[in-house]
């Protein structure tokens, strides 16, 4: 029988040793292991079912998430998974009847204009009446429509053989105020990233191809809403189903995702509150040694971690491959969540959030209004808000305490949105490292230690470091990692010989 030791305990790590699990119950003779440093599953996943103990009744609770609180819908990997392990129906959509984002804008809130997709305006009387950018600033975006392309790219190219940096891009196509007021807090919302440092190849690959099909930004977004509305008006909901949303989370919280995940590979085969210190390859196999001084003997190795903690543990088994992930940065982060009394809180919650653009120099990067974006967070008469500090620009508001986080994130909500009343509770979750920065070079990293790595038998490595931060593209990342080792084992899955279809 083949060992499959996985080292990390999110769903990077639990995508792999779930396949494991199927492969061995489509008659293969495979196990693993799985060892998580942490006492909990998850990775960023973390969620928390807080008490309404302020009035509510015996069953009442905040449900917050302290990572990521959703994944894109339009990605199928969450899917697919809720599908083969039962909690395809406890997928909870985004209430959209409430859907509104402020953007502070020198010092001021301002609506995001409707028809803004990603970057660039489809619809002309929101963008022209909004007072989110100025008449120089929304004439510079109209100019998209006139700019040449930068290049003409020759047949066969793609977009990693010219990337550029986000900024770069943005501001030679929407000018330095788009940039300012609209790409930069989009994404560090989602990618906590430096636009400056940021590879659009490796993040946004199809704005570099769009701009080689369309010659614009505005002209591609405006072709791309025309196919969405006639993609709905062909295929309209069916009735009683579930209405699609760009966001979908889970009722009880992300966790749900991780926990179930663990239960359907096999609880009995993982480790936690155990760290790996060394890996150690063999002609007969792969020893992981551990911190309580034990040993596990395998086949193979998924390092499904941070890239800072796989970057020691390959030191050994490849240098090469070390550099390249110790050349990775990682920025770090935190989320507030505070609960309040709907009563006091003092402000319109029929919005899902403010974005704050690095240019405002606020503390606050973005907010969330938790209870209005996802029904049920909150029970009857309370509401639910969190709150995101940290980012590559500000490490340093990380040295706070727990304490002095809540309070910055308090004062903040006050002075931007006009939050009153005192919290009835708040949590703190910090993610340390938490945040792969995929900078100019990011792909010919990743090349090079996926090339590397396949010259290893019995090593793979997975994990939102690579090829993509989301909660499918990890999960994705998981279930390659598996592919790879049995296909050096002349074992191949069914599921890998059919082409997956969207199953949302």
């Amino acid at each position: 029988m083949k060992h499959v030791i996985v080292i990390g305990g999110g769903v990077a790590g639990l995508g792999a040793a779930y396949k494991v699990r199927r492969a061995a119950e489509e008659g293969h003779e495979l196990s693993f292991t799985l060892i998580e440093k942490d006492s909990r599953l998850g990775g960023k996943i973390a969620s928390e079912h807080v008490p309404d103990e302020w009035g509510g009744a015996e069953d009442d609770k905040f449900i917050v998430d302290g990572g990521p609180d959703c994944f894109l819908t339009e990605k199928p990997g969450v899917h697919r998974i809720a599908k083969l392990t039962g909690i395809f129906e406890d997928e909870l959509p985004t209430d959209d009847s409430r859907k509104r984002t402020w953007i502070l804008s020198r010092g001021r809130l301002h609506e995001m204009p409707d028809g803004v997709m990603m970057f660039a305006p489809t619809k002309f009387v929101p963008f022209a009446t909004t007072g989110l950018f100025s008449w120089p600033g929304k004439l510079r975006m109209g100019m998209d429509l006139l700019i040449p392309r930068k290049e003409r790219w020759p047949e066969g190219d793609t977009a990693a053989q010219h990337d550029e940096t986000l900024e770069s891009f943005v501001v030679r196509r929407m000018g330095r105020e788009c940039l300012d007021r609209l790409a930069e807090p989009l994404v560090g919302g989602v990618h906590a990233s430096d636009p400056a440092q940021m590879s659009l190849a490796a993040t946004f690959p199809r704005l570099l191809d769009m701009e080689q099909k369309y010659g614009s930004m505005i002209g591609g977004f405006v072709d791309a809403r025309k196919k969405v509305a006639e993609m709905r008006k062909k295929y309209p909901p069916k009735p009683g189903q579930k209405p699609r949303t760009f966001f979908t989370s889970f009722t009880e919280g992300m966790q749900v995702l991780p926990d179930t995940m663990a239960r359907a590979a096999g609880i009995d085969n993982i480790r936690t509150g155990v760290k790996v210190t060394r890996i150690e390859r063999s002609p007969e196999g792969w020893t992981v040694h551990l911190s309580d001084e034990t040993r596990i003997e395998g086949d193979a190795v998924i390092l499904a971690t941070e890239c800072w903690a796989a970057e020691p543990l390959m030191r050994e088994i490849d240098p090469a491959i070390a550099d390249a992930l110790a050349a990775i940065p990682s920025s770090s982060s935190a989320t507030v969540s505070l609960g309040f009394r709907a009563e006091e809180i003092g402000i319109d919650m029929e919005a899902f959030g403010v974005l704050c653009p690095l240019v405002e120099g606020r503390s606050l990067m973005a907010a969330t209004y938790s209870s209005t974006k996802w029904p049920g967070r909150a029970p009857e008469g309370k509401v639910l808000m969190r709150g995101f500090v940290g980012g590559p620009h500000n490490q340093a508001i990380m040295e706070n305490s727990d304490e002095q986080l809540v309070q910055i994130v308090l004062a903040e909500m006050r002075d931007i949105l006009g939050v009153k009343g005192d919290p009835l509770f708040s949590r703190v979750y910090r993610w340390d490292g938490g945040m792969p920065q995929y900078t100019l070079g990011h792909l010919d990293r990743v090349k090079m230690i996926e090339e590397r790595a396949s010259d290893i038998e019995g090593l793979a490595l997975a994990g939102g470091s690579y090829t993509g931060v989301g909660l499918p593209n990890c999960i994705e990342s998981g279930e390659r990692a598996v592919s790879k080792v049995l296909g050096e084992w002349g074992i191949a899955l069914a599921e890998d010989s059919v082409e997956e279809k969207r199953l949302y």
